[in-house]
């Protein structure tokens, strides 16, 4: 009988780990545009940059790990 506390484990195949500057690239650019891409108003740049790095310094405390699918195949025309 396994344990149904147990974490099964995660597949990677097609993943690669994403280094901490895409991190927090990635979480400043959410904060700075909206779901549809606008920009926020009220000039958040510096405030986005300042929270996506103090978030990013807490995943790595924490032990977090971001993965990302690896680049696929370019596209053809056809």
């Amino acid at each position: 009988m396994s344990d149904p506390l147990t974490i099964p484990p995660i597949p990677t195949a097609g993943l690669a780990p994403v280094s901490p500057k895409e991190i927090a690239e990635s979480i400043a650019y959410a904060l700075r545009y909206d779901a549809r891409g606008k920009p926020v108003s009220g000039g958040w740049e510096l405030a986005a940059k300042l929270a996506a790095d103090r978030l990013v310094e807490h995943l790595e405390r924490s032990g977090f790990v971001v993965l990302k699918r690896r680049p696929g195949a370019p596209h053809s025309a056809g």
